[in-house]
């Protein structure tokens, strides 16, 4: 476990990369998807496809605070040099983590009817639909581990083993999935069973990785932390009400998501299917743009954990400046050469020219969501839940408002709405940030450099 580099741009960069690749494969992973369905020519099965990630989605991120969480605190905790408290952070995440996943894996039956009866997109649709959550459930106990692998590995600076850790799920879902579909035929399903397996091939690839880092296995890890400090009160307390607010925050921005997926469905499958496609032009720039927004929640936590507001400045400024740079550049790339990608994904034409009519919306909102990712990366670095907490929620409100008013104009309203909520995360998180700032203590004031958190 290494120090921090020194807080340069290059160093930025240096720590960002590895990330940007990692996180680019996320999303390429849900192209391969939407291309194996698409080039098939039935929309009702990519529509499909479309209503049950967006249940996975809902469900699974639902526990991401696992990823959050574990990458500010692990963060404030390697800054402070509290090495034993490192190993105990990632060893309570993984606990947590598949203890939770057997719960889901045991609900899917009814978790699964209730989605489908709130969010039906007809009867092809809910049928392919269920095929695919169906699937997803027995992935659960591992993506969520590795939820808490990953944020573990990015409050340590680790994002070079973050990336091999993401490039081996990511590459084993692309080719199960193609080898399930294309190969035995088995459609959404196939798509489903693909993800779930390459879940449990990235958990075995992640706890072998973590080895590595930490010297030593997690059975190890195990045994020399005492008990008494991994089931500390104290520091279980903290984990929970992060953990808590994290939750809270992201299931409230996931019902944004939700929603819009409902919007499309209520507007009938070529819709749905078209905002699906375009919703994978801004889950690319999301995931890459987030490359920034992960290095400050590490640097950001560094900063706190060895009591120096200098360093937690100097992060946000460095990372905020190439996210709002490569925000631009995303957008603009969109305008174009949009058409032409949505073209190689799908031959459904009248699926293609309702993307096409809405995927300005799309190509904005690397632009417009670069202020929101960055103020979630600092707030998540510095644990501060409740603001993320109040901001999702009061956003999500506000978004499902302007959805209901602007109905009247069908798939327009819907792009209005949800683009705007990107506007409004900035602006209801922004408005906890000079009570961030003001919270700080320099850190000559600081006793033996603790964390102010």
């Amino acid at each position: 476990m290494t120090e921090a580099a020194p807080l340069t741009r290059k160093a930025i960069l240096a720590q960002a990369w590895p990330i940007m690749l990692g996180q680019a494969s996320v999303p390429l992973v849900g192209i391969v998807d939407t291309v194996v369905v698409g080039r098939t020519g039935d929309a009702g099965a990519l529509a499909g496809v479309a209503l049950g990630a967006t249940i996975i989605n809902l469900v699974f991120w639902s526990f991401g605070f696992l990823r959050m969480g574990l990458t500010g605190l692990t963060a404030q905790a390697h800054g402070a040099e509290r090495r034993r408290e490192v190993e105990a952070l990632f060893l309570r995440g993984i606990g947590i983590g598949v203890v939770l996943g057997l719960v889901l894996l045991a609900l899917q039956i009814p978790l699964t009817a209730l989605a489908l009866a709130v969010m039906s997109g007809g009867e092809q649709v809910s049928a392919e639909a269920d095929a695919y959550v169906s699937a997803r459930f027995f992935g659960a106990p591992a993506a969520l581990a590795v939820f808490a692998i990953t944020g573990w590995l990015l409050g340590l600076g680790r994002t070079r083993a973050a990336l091999v850790l993401q490039i081996v799920m990511n590459a084993s879902n692309a080719l199960l999935d193609v080898g399930l579909v294309w190969g035995a035929g088995m459609g959404a399903g196939g798509i489903g069973a693909g993800t779930a397996g390459a879940e449990w091939i990235a958990l075995v690839t992640g706890l072998v990785i973590c080895a590595r880092v930490a010297g030593a296995s997690p059975l190890a890890m195990l045994k020399r932390v005492p008990k008494s400090h991994l089931l500390d009160r104290e520091e279980l307390a903290k984990l929970f009400a992060v953990n808590r607010d994290l939750m809270i925050r992201t299931i409230a921005l996931l019902l944004v998501f939700t929603w819009l997926a409902s919007s499309g469905a209520r507007l009938g499958a070529t819709t749905l299917a078209a905002n699906h496609v375009l919703l994978q032009f801004i889950s690319v720039a999301a995931f890459v743009l987030d490359a920034f927004a992960f290095t400050a929640e590490a640097r950001v936590g560094q900063a706190l954990g060895a009591g120096s507001r200098p360093r937690f400045l100097r992060a946000i400024r460095l990372t905020s400046e190439f996210a709002l740079l490569g925000g631009a550049l995303i957008s603009l790339a969109y305008w174009l050469v949009g058409p032409g990608i949505i073209d190689a994904m799908i031959t459904d034409d009248a699926t293609y020219k309702t993307a096409v009519i809405f995927l300005p919306f799309a190509a904005l909102v690397p632009l417009l969501g670069a202020p929101s990712w960055m103020l979630d990366g600092v707030f998540i670095g510095a644990t501060r839940g409740k603001a993320l907490r109040n901001a999702a929620v009061a956003t999500t409100a506000l978004y499902i408002a302007l959805d209901l008013l602007l109905r009247p104009y069908g798939n327009l309203g819907v792009w209005i709405a949800f683009t705007a909520t990107y506007i409004l995360r900035a602006v209801t998180l922004g408005a906890y940030l000079p009570g961030l700032l003001r919270s700080i203590k320099p850190a000559e004031t600081l006793a033996g450099g603790a964390s102010p958190a």
